[in-house]
Parts: C-alpha cells; structure tokens; sequence
C-alpha cells in the first residue's frame, strides 16, 4: 500500500472494523497517520452505535472521533461505573469509560533466583494496592467535599 495514494488508502481503511482499525497503526508512520482521520472513527462510531449516538457523543474541544470511540467502546465492555482494568500488563481505573488514573503495571521480571521475581510481584501488586488505596481516598474527600457544597 506504499505506493497508492492517501485517499485510497483511506477507503481501504474504511472497509475494516474498528478492531483491526486500532491494529493497523502499528505497520508503519503512514499507517499510523492515515488511521487516524476523524471522518474514519465518525463513521465507525456512527455505524456501530447509530446517528442519535453520533450526534449525541460528538467531540468537542480538541477530542477526536478516535477518542470519543475509546471511551464508548469501554463503556459497552466495561459499564459506567468506577472500575479496574487491565489492559496488556498495565491496570487502569475508569470511570464512565474514561482513565482516571494509571495504577502500575505486572511486567514480568526475568531472574535467575527463585525469590526475586516472587519480591517483585509482591512489590508490584502492593504499589498497585496503594494507589487503588490512595485513590479511593481522594474519591472519599471530593463525596465529603460535595456533600458539605450542598448542604
């Protein structure tokens, strides 16, 4: 596809899924440039959950279709409410689709020890722990805070 233009490129594009779609800017820069159009994600969007949806969930601001898309797309997988998540070996919290804050990562460390890698993990799970434990705390204050702007 190196030597065909960019707007056929793009109605190439058009023909793929939104799961292949997200794969495809791993080939190459121009892959990766021409997949992100905002008329592509649109369409997709619009496709997959319909025109009220579209015009509904349309990006403001400086978020894409793309964006609008992710956040939709986790939604549909995950609901609106407070969740952890993995994605790869990395651990997200969301909230109505959107990351909230990253929580750690569970990268595999390769030792010769038997007891290094078990430490490792044990770390690794703990600092996720604390940052779940330290975000829920923030939550807490901002409910108390906004109980007590009500009230």
């Amino acid at each position: 596809m190196d030597g065909l233009p960019a707007e056929l490129c793009i109605k190439i594009f058009h023909l793929l899924d939104h799961q292949s779609l997200a794969s495809a800017p791993q080939v190459c820069r121009k892959w990766n440039t021409l997949t992100s159009d905002d008329e592509l994600w649109r369409r997709l969007f619009k496709d997959r959950w319909g025109a009220d949806a579209a015009a509904f969930y349309a990006p403001e601001g400086s978020r894409s279709w793309k964006d609008v898309f992710i956040v939709q797309d986790r939604c549909d997988r995950y609901g609106l409410g407070v969740r952890i998540i993995r994605e790869g070996s990395d651990y997200y919290l969301i909230y109505q689709g959107e990351i909230q804050r990253y929580l750690g990562s569970r990268s595999h460390v390769s030792c010769d020890s038997k007891d290094a890698p078990a430490q490792s993990s044990e770390d690794e799970q703990r600092q996720i722990s604390d940052r779940i434990l330290f975000f829920l705390g923030d939550l807490e204050a901002a409910c108390a805070d906004a109980k007590r702007v009500k009230v």
